[in-house]
């Protein structure tokens, strides 16, 4: 253990506790003596001559359009620009962000002239045209918006990486934890960090150095966000057993106070494999932020880090049943975790501290603390959670002594106004603003009769204030903040995704599954024996463990966006998985490719031999031939230009296969191999697309988009392929891996490299995604079949 990473646990809680209770003993006192009701009553005098207007019919509309709606981003964005408050709204969101997460002062004319810039480019972002800001959600939330982004940067790798983490965090987190939450905080610490990076760099840096330090922020903005689904909510959720959340909780806690993560040891139990999952991602996210620290600056990570997961821990080990409870032990953790939250994410930056940073970071950590309590109220009470407004609630009658939370949630917010921020206009104009919109969203959540309630409860005190307050909840208009829009629409888009993704499993199960039924093919009575014979090596050949992606594409298309009736379509797809299953024949046959395994059972000539595989695979391109000329339910031309589409696309197939013979063991240019790939890959799954378009007759301008998305579509899916083959699982894939290598094959990885590779995939994912844009239709199936493309390991 190295005495550089050793601290003094006690020592360091010992000293941020003091530090607490002297601001909670200032607290105190003003909350005994009310210092806050004339003070805000004077502040929200002035405040609300910008916010409450006469009852004139734009007011009274812009009342009825109150609040944001996660499923109508763009609309929203629009309606503030009409009304001509989309400045005031993103000056005073940007305001906040600049207090609240970079703890910064907005009174100089410096941090004005950055709040002003900031606000501009967020507003150039929001009114992009139409045709280039279709997506109806924000870049940093799509995966193609963040990788543009990146590519603007230089920093394509960083956005792989954290695109593969954010991937592999959503599938480990448990059933029993708010999935959507837990995603959302780790990507809002991402984006916080690389806030700080952004704001420290200012304009100077090279643009090396810039792409270094942006890759830098994001991987320890992960790193340092991975502790919210994985530490905090983990522990708080009813996952663990008592004695595995001790067992975890002590090896938190040895990282801590010895810099090393202490081996998971004997873990046994239904949440084994997740325990070694978060362990192995923690210690490595531990081990980058350590290694990003600079020996000056070791302890204070670490203490802050310490204290930041001790008083979590104070705080939730807190029982509902113990009745005894002083203020200081209800509030002080409160104070510590919320500040020191904040300054880990500048501190793992190693960012220099401007003058009052970590006391303006320190007093303003419990405003929102005690706002998202406020909010969580009866979530937490539901759970048996101890917050200042759980305890209240329940020990209220019993316990005079105790401090009323929403009297002491206005007196920070007194103190921070007057105190902080020196009774600066901006700051009276965001804090007070912020308060109202957290009071209005919370009443619009829980209806206004429970809201009521609850007023009656923690407002009773000071009656006139609080009518003051509830006039402003009423009547104020321009108080919504911009991060509380992005808030609402990343739980609202990972709620969907999820529940598409879900979707899009079951209907490829569920077609899948209907597909294989209805491939077989029958041995009628009185057959030749060699016909049966063949036969039987058609159906070893469909019988193989295949994804069945291309009729799954088909009938998706088919059914679901152009209505045509599945029962109808069924020989078109059995044709499709004959003529695929046709070239995968040939293509493994000694004189071609020479595979020993095929969809993970011994390929067809080695089961046979060449001869019949050869034959089998001409038997199977008659029996799909003969299944597209009995598409009845179609009129004869159309068939006929679906044969006529199907022919020209298998004649595609036999030169694309000719090039790839010919490229054996040859170098090839990144032209050639593309080309190589859309003639072998891409050229089937536009027949895929666009074969149920030609029956649906859909006009000419549709079909060239899907041509457009299957291209690039195509070549992802063969770049995703060479990847497997280089670093996959051969028990996944079904197939060796290193065939490529071991064959001297050029490939997009030898070509081009991993990580060029990687790089050049998620380009012609984001091209194809865009492509989606431009269709009328836009089916949310492809977009999740493309994710599925570039995420899958088989």
């Amino acid at each position: 253990m190295s005495e550089e990473y050793i601290i003094h646990a006690d020592t360091c809680y010992r000293l941020a506790e003091q530090k607490a209770a002297g601001y909670f003993a200032s607290l105190y006192k003003q909350v005994m003596e009310k210092t806050y009701v004339s003070v805000l009553t004077e502040d929200f005098e002035l405040w609300q001559r910008d916010h409450v207007r006469g009852q004139s019919w734009i007011s009274m509309f812009a009342r009825g359009k109150r609040g944001s709606d996660g499923r109508d981003y763009h609309r929203y964005i629009q309606w503030l620009k009409h009304t001509g408050t989309l400045d005031a709204y993103l000056d005073r969101s940007v305001s906040y962000i600049y207090m609240r997460d970079l703890g910064k002062a907005i009174d100089s004319p410096e941090a004005q002239a950055k709040i002003r810039r900031v606000a501009a480019d967020v507003k150039q972002r929001l009114l992009l045209p139409a045709t280039t800001n279709r997506e109806d959600r924000p870049a940093f939330v799509s995966f193609a918006g963040l990788y543009r982004w990146a590519q603007k940067e230089g920093i394509e790798t960083a956005a792989i990486w954290v695109i593969d983490k954010l991937k592999s965090v959503a599938a480990h987190i448990p059933e029993e934890m708010n999935a959507e939450h837990a995603q959302r905080k780790l990507i809002k610490i991402i984006v916080g960090v690389v806030m700080h990076a952004i704001e420290e760099m200012g304009d100077e840096p090279s643009p090396d150095e810039r792409a270094r330090r942006l890759d830098e922020a994001i991987r320890l903005g992960y790193s340092y966000g991975l502790t919210y689904p994985f530490i905090d909510d983990l522990l708080d959720a009813q996952v663990l057993t008592a004695q595995e959340k001790a067992h975890y909780s002590d090896m938190i806690r040895t990282a801590l106070l010895t810099g090393s993560v202490p081996e998971l040891g004997e873990w046994s139990g239904a949440r084994k494999a997740m325990i070694q999952y978060i362990h192995s991602e923690l210690r490595e996210a531990f081990e980058y932020m350590k290694r990003r620290q600079q020996p000056g600056t070791q302890h204070l990570f670490f203490e802050q880090a310490y204290v930041f997961f001790h008083s979590q821990e104070l705080d939730r080990a807190k029982d509902m049943t113990h009745a005894a409870y002083s203020n200081e032990e209800l509030y002080i953790p409160i104070i510590l975790k919320s500040a020191s939250s904040r300054l880990i994410a500048r501190s793992i930056l190693r960012a220099p501290l401007d003058e009052g940073f970590e006391d303006r970071t320190f007093f303003y950590g419990i405003f929102n603390q005690l706002a998202d309590d406020f909010a969580d109220m009866f979530d937490d009470r539901r759970d048996g959670a101890v917050t200042p407004y759980t305890y209240y609630l329940t020990y209220r009658d019993q316990r005079p002594d105790l401090i009323n939370p929403f009297e002491l949630y206005w007196t920070v917010i007194a103190h921070l106004i007057h105190d902080v921020y020196r009774s600066d206009a901006k700051a009276r104009e965001v804090i007070l603003a912020r308060a109202i919109n957290g009071l209005r969203r919370c009443k619009a959540r829980i209806g206004t009769e429970k809201y009521n309630r609850i007023m009656e409860i923690f407002a009773s005190e000071n009656p006139a204030f609080n009518r003051l307050v509830q006039h402003m909840v009423e009547k104020a208009e321009n108080v919504e903040f911009f991060d509380k829009l992005l808030r609402d629409q990343l739980v609202a888009i990972l709620k969907r995704d999820r529940n598409e993704k879900e979707e899009f499993a079951e209907t490829v199960k569920t077609v899948r599954r209907q597909i294989n039924d209805t491939l077989q093919i029958a041995k009628p009575d009185g057959i030749p024996a060699m016909k049966e014979s063949l036969i039987d090596a058609a159906n070893y050949s469909l019988e193989g463990d295949g994804k069945r992606l291309r009729p799954i594409v088909t009938w998706v298309m088919g059914v679901q966006e152009y209505g045509l009736r599945a029962e109808s379509i069924l020989p078109l797809l059995r044709s499709m998985e004959y003529m695929h299953t046709a070239s995968l024949i040939f293509d493994d046959l000694p004189s071609q490719d020479n595979a020993s395994i095929r969809r993970g059972r011994p390929t067809l000539h080695r089961v046979h031999n060449s001869a019949t595989a050869e034959l089998t695979g001409l038997f199977l391109i008659q029996k799909a031939i003969q299944e597209q000329a009995s598409l009845d339910r179609f009129d004869a031309k159309t068939v006929l230009a679906l044969m006529k589409y199907s022919a020209e696309m298998a004649e595609n197939v036999c030169v694309g296969q000719a090039m790839d013979l010919d490229s054996k063991g040859k170098a090839l240019t990144l032209e050639q191999l593309e080309a190589v790939c859309f003639y072998k890959t891409g050229i089937v799954f536009e027949a895929a697309l666009v074969m149920p378009a030609i029956l649906a007759q859909v006009n000419e301008k549709e079909i060239e988009v899907l041509k457009t998305f299957a291209y690039h579509a195509g070549i992802a899916f063969q770049i995703k392929d060479d990847l497997l083959d280089l670093e996959g699982d051969a028990r996944l894939l079904g197939k060796p891996v290193g065939q490529d290598a071991e064959n001297n094959n050029s490939t997009f990885v030898t070509i081009l490299g991993s990580e060029g590779a990687s790089k050049k995939m998620w380009e012609h994912y984001c091209t194809a995604m865009e492509a989606l844009q431009d269709m009328p239709r836009r089916p949310v199936f492809l977009k999740h079949l493309l994710d599925y493309m570039v995420s899958r390991n088989r």
